[in-house]
């Protein structure tokens, strides 16, 4: 593992913090499912590129899909 996959992995991180207290408080399921990825899937991905790809695609997700 190197030092940008630990420093993505962190922002990534913190993001899904956020969207899961978000999630949480506001009963909203897309938001509380997409921060727990967040907060989950760093430790499996080792390739920084695919960390920044799916770590996009998981903010952006909340944002198109209100439910």
């Amino acid at each position: 593992m190197n030092t940008a996959s630990l420093l993505w992995g962190l922002l990534f991180g913190s993001i899904g913090l956020g969207f899961f207290i978000y999630g949480k408080k506001q009963q909203a399921i897309v938001p509380l499912v997409c921060g727990l990825a967040l907060m989950v899937f760093p430790y499996f991905i080792t390739n920084t590129l695919a960390l920044v790809a799916i770590g996009g695609a998981l903010m952006a997700l909340p944002y198109f899909f209100r439910l």
